[in-house]
């Protein structure tokens, strides 16, 4: 029975990876639709579905996907939904500040899904501006650390583009800037050979909350249960956690 309840187990774990794979695939699906309705279907002149596209294809989602989805979007293609952004805030454990970002063809299933996730895992809702002002809209565009790509290096070649901070992120360098400076940044690695997973407009926190391992568990929990809901396309929240607790928590 060993040999079964092994190969259980690893089907049990492969499904819940292609299942949030399958999710991962819809969200980014659904950012290239929104990007090309929006600014048009041309990558070249629309800089948001070009990072759109650029994040979709680092993901491994299938060309053929991502094509139809900027058909969809531009009209060139029926079927396109009509999305709308929708932004919800609350609290998690710690007095932690919540913000999630919602894209979504239906108003009343999202505010449910965000609502439930929020209850069931220690969060609660919060007034629209509650929570809000603890962030600033950012443009972030993340790094892989390699051989001769380190904090320096991405300094200098974004230090003239607008860049305001690099962050060491462990694995990850997290290059900072105003969401208008973002395409001068995320050329400014190209034209440097540099190659980065994603560049994008989000929000970062202006204060943050030290979130002990007890603290660290409940709110990994609670962003993992609101990334799971199929209209949430993003969760941002201002803990901070050192690497001690990082590694305890898992």
């Amino acid at each position: 029975m060993s040999g079964h309840s092994k190969w259980a187990t690893t089907k049990h774990k492969k499904a819940a990876i292609d299942a949030k794979r399958g999710k991962l695939f819809a969200k980014l699906i659904k950012n290239i639709e929104v990007a090309a309705r929006t600014g048009g279907g041309d990558p070249a002149g629309n800089p948001t579905l070009y990072d759109a596209i650029q994040k979709a294809k680092k993901s491994s989602v299938p060309n053929d996907n991502i094509d139809r989805a900027v058909k969809r979007g531009s009209g060139a293609e029926a079927g396109g939904a009509d999305y709308q952004n929708i932004t919800y805030e609350g609290y998690a454990a710690g007095g932690v500040a919540v913000l999630v970002e919602c894209l979504t063809d239906n108003r009343n299933r999202a505010a449910s899904e965000v609502r439930t996730a929020m209850t069931r895992n220690g969060g609660s809702m919060a007034d629209p501006g509650s929570v809000s002002y603890l962030f600033s809209r950012k443009g972030v565009v993340v790094v892989p650390k390699s051989d001769g790509v380190d904090e320096d290096s991405v300094l200098l070649a974004v230090l003239d583009a607008g860049a305001e901070e690099v962050r060491d992120l462990g694995d990850t360098l997290e290059v900072v800037s105003e969401p208008t400076d973002l395409v001068a940044v995320r050329t400014a690695l190209q034209d440097a050979g540099i190659d980065y997973d994603s560049a994008e407009a989000g929000f970062v926190p202006s204060v943050t909350v030290e979130l002990d391992e007890e603290g660290a568990g409940k709110v990994f929990r609670l962003i993992d249960a609101l990334e799971d809901c199929d209209d949430v396309q993003n969760v941002y929240a201002n803990y901070d956690v050192s690497d001690e607790v990082l590694e305890k928590v898992g």
